[in-house]
């Protein structure tokens, strides 16, 4: 699954979501009592092992027009124990004429419910014996949920004004239980038959091809599916709705499909031809062809996260599937070609091979994650997503430096901790580490791991130790038997240069051993590095932004150091396994640079003299260091000021060469650490200063905005550069962007919107229009009827920036409602106008307001909450706000998300913003006061 691509405002900062931990809740402390006030035979929330499913044959009856739906599931069991019981989830269904279906004959069995675990117990009158295999049978029935999970209504308006109902599924991570009885738990599992009942006007599509379709009474139809592969319950997927496709077959013979509903089908080709491209891809790079004989792509007008792996029928928010040439912008293309390739890399990593449990999600999703990189790297070249990586590990980083992080791999028991798994940690951490290791191990023997350990696990479970075991000693002689020529290719090549490998020698390596200290521990190490002369000391310890020192001790990394040097170009390799060492220089240099292109995921300080040198080269020669390098020393600088490792003047001393800088990376990474100072003082009514701050970012940056076209033109990143640049600079109120901006609003508005503006300005113009009642009025306007996604969602973001806060109020109220705004961009929404200078407190008094609406919509532990949470929050630094926060959250009970992890980490994001500006604000007075009094000479 990958979570909603949250609208990221590029004048704004930013603070990834993440989730929570309920205190265990996996055992019962007394004797459960079922809803008839019965003993209920099972006390914990796992399910027990002693049947499994083998098969389900499942008809679904959903009706768009009372929406409700019934259901019968068969399912097939094997036993493993003697029992006379079975216990599998069902939640809010109507569970009826449940049967055991037995060699001796059908008899009924007794039902028992336990709703706090979403358990139905089935008992029988006689034992299930050991090694035989049996059938149940129950009927159920229950409400098409109106929240975005389980089997959920979703709907559309036409362009004539007509709502069209669909219904669709989400059940990742534990909604199938809601759509129907089953073993919902990943390791459980079976293959599925599938058969929908639908009237006529629509049709039907589930994770397999259709075999027939057969004519009911009543004018209904039954489509009957082939039966699935062996896969878990949360993959399991189906659509009824009117949606029209188009489709092409892959070079390997897969039929691909994109489904959208039908005034979007012309904005389906690109997505089209992507899914092409990257299941062929995989397919290669995999060395395991993809088993379906299908794979569609349907986009949902409702639609929680950004989109669901489920297998053989992806689903997409609109926002991820649907593609304009002539609408839609750079980072459009980018972000849906991005989506594509994360669903697609799922079809392997998830499906075909899935994590025993929920505590090991990331090898799920920190590998689609990474995948993304990977493929679209190779696939589509000129996208440039090596510019972006770095972005992912910096978000893992904001939520990792606190002490209420968790570690990648989690113990996790029920439903909302599960939820919570879903967060930058799982996700852009997982990929990160991964990355590291691919660099540690080099490309081509982590590529031959990973198929390995697909291979091996293929239609399995696996844990962390697995994936290990398959990336160690890759070239021993059984596994050669077995592996393709690249595989047999790199060992003898390797053989050849007998094991003069750039890390270590021969196969001795112990991943697990390295890898355990990244999976199994939170955090990340920062490591000081001091030289002198051709000395250079080494120590690490716990980045942590606390003032609390107790909790950064008894962390030890095995940490794969690279580093580079005035001297040379070579990157240079280490294995940092100890609390303090010592490297030696072959000779002494002016500067050493460690953490080559940030390939690690650790920071870097450089004590003594080290950072003026690193100083020096940037602001003389900064391109003797690459992008990376420079995105990765701006951003270590200004994280260890809010350690109090380096002084504010210092980093600020470093901002300066920015003037010169051209890169996309080290330009936004400039942005994401000086912006965040200012939008602390918008909290604070501190205009001086916030004004001579804000003058200084946009004098920093003068010179690369002034040579900005308002066209179309350049690369991926250098368009994708211009829509920041031109947008920070009209929302900061450079004149030039302003002029600009508003003749490109006044024109386009003039033209009753039909006018052609160039994709990568329009969010700049927009925002102008924004200002006034009228151009906002005539904003929502062309937001209502368009039909292109992407210049909606560009609209929304201009209209929750106004200054006009009726209008802010008002559109927070309607994207609740649903309407006429989808309640999906109700959190971009709410989290933009507490973004806006004139819209925090109005964010979270509606947030406050509408908490428990909001919790039950979009579930309590989603990334979906927390991102709300944090958005709203993470910019207030007073202690009096911090009170408020508290204050509310403190109200809370654990069924209403008290304990969730998100909660803590936003007490701590204001406590260490409080501190900030304490240490801090001085020193910026003094620098910006320092500096203007300079430039005031200079002119003279």
């Amino acid at each position: 699954m990958l979570v909603a691509p949250l609208v990221l405002l590029l004048f704004v900062s930013f603070s990834p979501s993440s989730g929570a931990q309920l205190p265990n809740q996996g055992k019962v402390k007394d004797v459960p009592i079922a809803t008839n006030g019965q003993p209920f035979p099972w006390d914990r929330m796992r399910l027990p092992k002693t049947v499994s499913p083998l098969h389900y044959d499942l008809t679904i009856h959903p009706n768009l027009t009372t929406l409700d739906f019934t259901g019968v599931a068969r399912i097939q069991l094997d036993v493993h124990q003697d029992t006379s019981t079975i216990v599998l989830h069902a939640k809010q269904l109507q569970v009826s004429n449940v049967l055991l279906l037995a060699p001796e004959g059908v008899r009924p069995l007794r039902v028992l419910e336990y709703p706090p675990f979403h358990q139905l117990a089935l008992l029988s009158d006689s034992v299930l014996t050991k090694g035989r295999k049996y059938e149940v049978q129950l009927e159920f029935a229950a409400n098409l949920s109106d929240s975005f999970h389980g089997f959920y209504k979703s709907s559309y308006r036409t362009r004539s004004g007509e709502v069209r109902v669909l219904a669709s599924t989400q059940f990742e991570a534990t909604f199938a239980r809601g759509a129907f009885p089953c073993f919902d738990e990943p390791a459980f599992k079976a293959n599925f038959t599938i058969r929908m009942i639908r009237e006529p006007r629509h049709i039907a599509i589930s994770n397999m091809p259709k075999v027939k379709t057969v004519d009911l009474p009543g004018g209904l139809l039954e489509d009957h599916f082939d039966t699935t592969v062996k896969m878990s319950t949360y993959l399991v997927a189906y659509i009824v709705s009117d949606f029209l496709s188009v489709s092409k077959t892959t070079q390997h013979g897969v039929k691909i499909s994109v489904y959208a509903v039908p005034e979007k089908i012309d904005q389906t080709a690109f997505a089209l031809d992507a899914a092409v491209k990257l299941l062929d891809f995989y397919d290669d790079y995999f060395d395991i062809p993809y088993p379906l004989p299908k794979q569609d792509l349907a986009a949902i007008p409702d639609f929680q996260s950004g989109a669901m792996e489920n297998w053989g029928l992806t689903t997409y928010r609109e926002t991820g599937l649907l593609f304009d040439p002539e609408k839609s912008s750079a980072s459009d293309k980018l972000g849906l070609t991005k989506v594509i390739a994360h669903e697609l890399a799922h079809q392997w990593f998830g499906n075909l091979v899935t994590m025993e449990w929920w505590n090991d999600l990331w090898l799920n999703e920190g590998f689609a994650k990474f995948m993304e990189y990977i493929s679209l790297d190779i696939t589509y070249p000129e996208l440039q997503v090596d510019d972006f990586f770095l972005g992912k590990c910096f978000e893992a980083m904001e939520v990792d430096s606190l002490s209420s992080s968790h570690p990648v791999s989690t113990d996790v028991e029920n439903p909302t901790q599960i939820q919570e798994m879903f967060d930058d940690v799982s996700y852009d951490k997982g990929a990160c580490i991964l990355n590291m290791l691919r660099d540690f191990l080099t490309p081509e023997a982590f590529e031959i791991g990973i198929i390995r350990y697909l291979k091996r696990y293929s239609y399995q479970n696996t844990v962390n130790s697995h994936l290990w075991e398959s990336l160690t000693d890759i070239c021993n002689s059984d596994d050669l038997m077995e592996g393709g020529m690249k595989h047999k290719e790199f060992c003898s090549k390797r053989k050849r240069q007998s094991g003069s490998s750039k890390w270590y020698s021969g196969d001795e390596l112990d991943v697990r051993a390295i890898m355990d200290t990244w999976t199994l521990q939170e955090g990340f190490p920062l490591v000081t590095v001091e030289v002198r002369g051709r000395e250079v000391r080494l120590s690490q310890e716990r980045f942590l932004k606390t003032d609390d020192p107790s909790l950064t001790e008894g962390f030890l990394w095995q940490i794969p150091l690279t580093y580079m040097t005035s001297a040379s170009n070579t990157i240079h390799r280490f294995l940092l396994k100890s609390k303090t060492d010592v490297l030696y220089l072959p000779e002494p240099v002016d500067w050493v640079k460690f953490n080559v292109d940030m390939s690690g995921y650790y920071m870097v300080h450089y004590a003594g003299e080290g950072w003026n040198s690193i100083i020096k080269v940037l602001q003389y020669n900064h391109t003797a260091l690459t992008s990376n390098d420079r995105a990765s020393l701006i951003h270590n600088i200004f994280q260890l000021v809010s350690i109090g490792k380096v002084r504010l003047d210092t980093a600020l001393e470093l901002s300066l060469y920015l003037s010169r800088e051209t890169e996309i990376m080290p330009v936004t990474q400039g942005f994401g650490e000086l912006v965040p100072l200012y939008k602390l003082m918008e909290k604070r009514d501190m205009a001086v200063l916030e004004n001579q701050m804000k003058d200084y970012i946009v004098d920093l940056f003068r010179g690369l905005i002034d040579r900005q076209e308002w066209t179309d033109s350049g690369s991926v990143s250098e368009r994708v550069l211009r829509s920041y640049l031109l947008l920070f600079g009209t929302v900061r109120n450079y004149a030039p962007c302003v002029t600009k901006a508003t003749q490109l609003f006044n024109k386009w508005k003039d033209s009753d919107g039909n006018m052609s503006l160039p994709v990568d300005v329009t969010t700049a113009a927009f925002m102008i229009g924004a200002r006034t009642p009228e151009g906002w009025d005539f904003l929502f306007e062309k937001y209502r009827t368009s039909l292109q996604m992407s210049v909606k969602s560009r609209i929304k973001s201009a209209m929750a920036f106004s200054p006009l806060q009726d209008k802010l109020k008002w559109m927070m109220e309607q994207s609740l409602h649903g309407e006429i705004m989808k309640t999906q961009d109700l959190p971009d929404v709410v989290v933009t106008v507490s973004r806006n200078p004139r819209g925090y407190k109005l964010g979270w008094d509606f947030l406050r307001a509408n908490w428990h609406t909001m919790i039950k919509k979009f579930d309590l532990g989603s990334s979906t909450i927390s991102y709300m949470v944090n958005g709203v929050t993470n910019q207030y630094s007073t202690r009096e706000m911090l009170d408020e926060v508290k204050s509310f959250f403190g109200s809370l009970t654990e069924e209403t998300g008290s304990e969730m992890r998100c909660i803590r980490q936003t007490y701590e994001t204001i406590e260490d913003n409080i501190r900030w500006m304490d240490t801090n604000l001085p020193l910026l007075q003094a620098w910006l006061d320092k500096r203007s009094h300079k430039a005031l000479h200079e002119d003279l």
